[in-house]
């Protein structure tokens, strides 16, 4: 799915070299128990059962909490708080079987009560987890047949629910301290929360009595927060931060390359990068608007302009990795003459004054002057509001915005984003939700195929939004950091997997 290496070294390799780095500079941690992770988003909480940012996984999942599955670095779906599961012939009953001897990090026992709790909880109807609505609310009902056996009913048959479930907004929480996960998580993973900094750092702490405690190797990790791309770059050179697992400064990438202090590592990812827009407001809530906003936005400049062409175009919610991809870039083609004349049959009148709401990260800030210089050419004016990531949860997430550039990185979260007319784009379709429950109760492998291929093409045929980038992952580490994800089938850094290597 990714550029290949030898298009990844053309492109380094026409890149402007950094000036050199003064000599002397102290690593970023002088012990090897320990690392520092830069990260461009600060999450707003720690507790990704009730918020949609990747920002919270980064951070907590597999290190501070854990699941039932755990999501590999290659997309397969293993055990990990469960030891395994089963299915009924009809898809609606799954029976898990839990991981014995298991504690939360305040000592308690997990068993099965804690995971009936938790998707109750979630499937409740004042939940907070809306993040994976579409998912707990399929649950008819959760059962503890005893200490280490769960059965999951569902009111719609999920062959996808072992993958759902190794996500991070199906994390375990434990009773006593769910209601305030947001800062003071505990979980069963390797790790506790030794500090926030608001502003600046989390830093997470080896928990000694975790049940595999003796293959963690990292005492302590740090994780920064650095969202300026130039930024990026002076910490990793300077020694102040050892990796950035998603590296945002790509036009530096041959600087780092070159350096033998520091590995360069291109993977995949399952996001879908979009120009999302408010279905509700008008002039968008009519399809010929939004088609007009699709035909006028060129992805290959953007994906050239914005992200040194280290992604590739997609017409649709789904990224190239995802089950049942199909390309329909060709849906809606750049075509400014086609844009104007769509904007024209649906009596708009141009210049279309609208604003463009933008959060931090590059491809946002850098991609959106971008956009709004095509969105110009086909006569909307487009002022761009740059706004901080808090502000963006809590405004454009809202549904508040007319325009907004995001990623989102979940994989095959069509589920979530589009069957639910509450989510912050507002796409109300009951074809569509009839097209994702016909999907969900079908076992034939060759009728899913088809039914996500439908899917696909709805969406794109209805310009719910303006789909335009799957993005390369770009790794830039230390020498001698080993087990960091290359590959990002979900937004998740196992901790628990990474040790420096022994010296010589």
């Amino acid at each position: 799915m990714s550029l290949d290496r030898r298009r990844l070294n053309t492109f380094l390799a026409g890149l402007p070299v950094l000036a050199a780095v003064l000599p002397g500079m102290a690593a970023a941690q002088s012990r090897k128990d320990a690392v520092v992770l830069a990260m461009v988003l600060e999450p707003t909480s720690l507790d990704p059962t009730t918020g949609a940012s990747a920002a919270i996984g980064e951070i907590v999942h597999y290190n501070i909490f854990e699941g039932l599955t755990r999501i590999a670095m290659d997309g397969a779906v293993l055990p990990l708080l469960a030891e395994g599961w089963q299915a009924s012939g009809d898809g609606k009953t799954y029976s898990f079987e839990l991981k014995k001897g298991v504690r939360f990090s305040d000592g308690s026992a997990f068993d099965a009560n804690i995971v009936k709790f938790n998707f109750d909880r979630a499937r409740a109807a004042d939940s907070t987890n809306k993040a994976r609505k579409a998912l707990f609310d399929n649950i008819t009902a959760v059962q503890a047949q005893d200490p280490h056996t769960v059965i999951i009913e569902l009111a719609v048959a999920d062959s996808l629910l072992p993958f759902r479930l190794g996500e991070n907004t199906a994390v375990i929480l434990h009773p006593n301290s769910a209601a305030n996960a947001a800062t003071r998580p505990i979980g069963t993973g390797p790790y506790k929360l030794e500090n926030w900094n608001k502003g600046s750092a989390i830093t997470l702490l080896k928990w000694d009595g975790y049940r595999d405690a003796a293959k963690v190797k990292l005492r302590r990790a740090t994780f920064r927060f650095i969202n300026d791309p130039a930024a990026q770059v002076a910490a990793l050179l300077a020694g102040d931060v050892d990796c950035m697992p998603r590296f945002g400064a790509a036009q530096a990438l041959k600087q780092f390359q070159g350096d033998k202090r520091f590995t360069v590592a291109q993977g995949f990812t399952a996001g879908k990068g979009i120009l999302a827009i408010n279905n509700r407001k008008k002039p968008f809530d009519d399809v010929r608007v939004r088609r007009a906003l699709a035909h006028a936005i060129d992805r290959k400049a953007f994906i050239d302009g914005a992200l040194e062409g280290l992604a590739r175009p997609i017409g649709s919610h789904f990224a190239p990795t995802d089950l049942g991809y199909q390309d329909l870039t060709a849906v809606t083609p750049y075509d400014p003459d086609k844009a104007k004349a769509l904007l024209k049959e649906a009596g708009v009148t141009t210049p279309l004054n609208v604003t463009l709401t933008l959060p931090p990260p590059q491809y946002a800030r850098k991609g959106g002057e971008i956009i709004a210089a095509q969105l110009a050419k086909v006569g909307v004016n487009a002022k761009i509001e740059n706004v901080e990531w808090a502000q963006w949860l809590s405004g454009a997430f809202k549904g508040n915005f007319d325009l907004t550039v995001i990623l989102h990185v979940e994989p095959l979260d069509y589920m979530r984003a589009y069957t639910d007319p509450n989510y912050y784009f507002g796409y109300d379709s009951a074809k569509f939700r009839g097209l994702v429950a016909t999907l969900g109760a079908t076992a034939d492998q060759k009728e899913k195929f088809r039914l996500w291929r439908d899917i696909q093409r709805q969406l794109a045929e209805d310009a719910v939004n303006v789909f335009i980038w799957n993005p390369s992952q770009i790794a830039v580490y230390r020498k001698g950091l080993r087990g960091l994800w290359t590959n990002s089938p979900i937004f998740a850094n196992d901790l628990g997997a990474v040790s420096w290597a022994p010296p010589g």
